[in-house]
């Protein structure tokens, strides 16, 4: 018989990276990745999402009604596509099976991603996902009441692309031009 806790092992050579360091000085250098459930009158649709670290955007996200390895390659897929260089980047989950996968294992290797896990049962790690999953529902979802599948995934495309990513754009802009008038060598100062 099987342990639940060697179930959920990590695969091998697998460990935290993060540490609970969810700070990124650079863009592209560590992403998280998790999965959500939302209720529509035709069932769950699962949304997994991969989440940049660095400004906070959403840079892969896929829907299905059934939550399975597939669902999270395409998530990470799309991110793999938006990437600017094929630097190794640290890609962080939780122990769940979709992410332990042999398939996902071997796409985040070939994608030069570096796999980091939590523990099994330390949620904290993963709060950045956790952070948007939260201001999803409380903006949108809990909101709205989805007949179907496919009018909630309409409406996360919408908040996904049109809200939140670019605010998170704007954000960085922000903080981009406060550094900048910082730098700038005052009058008195020279």
């Amino acid at each position: 018989m099987v342990s639940a806790g060697a179930r959920a092992a990590a695969p091998l050579g697998v460990r935290n990276h993060l540490e609970r360091d969810f700070t990124a000085l650079e863009p592209e250098t560590k992403w998280v990745t998790d999965i959500t459930e939302l209720k529509t009158g035709q069932g769950k649709l699962y949304l997994c999402i991969v989440l940049d670290l660095f400004d906070q955007r959403v840079v892969g996200w896929s829907m299905h009604h059934r939550q399975d390895r597939q669902m999270v390659i395409r998530a990470v897929q799309m991110a793999v596509w938006q990437r600017q260089d094929n630097h190794p980047v640290i890609l962080h989950s939780d122990r769940g099976s979709q992410f332990r996968s042999g398939d996902y294992q071997n796409y985040l290797a070939a994608n030069k991603l570096v796999c980091s896990m939590s523990a099994v049962g330390h949620c904290g790690d993963n709060a950045a996902c956790e952070g948007f999953f939260g201001l999803l529902k409380r903006e949108r979802v809990y909101r709205s009441k989805y007949p179907t599948l496919a009018a909630a995934r309409a409406d996360v495309f919408e908040y996904i692309e049109r809200r939140h990513n670019p605010r998170m754009r704007r954000r960085v802009i922000r903080q981009d031009q406060k550094f900048s008038a910082l730098s700038k060598p005052s009058v008195i100062s020279g």
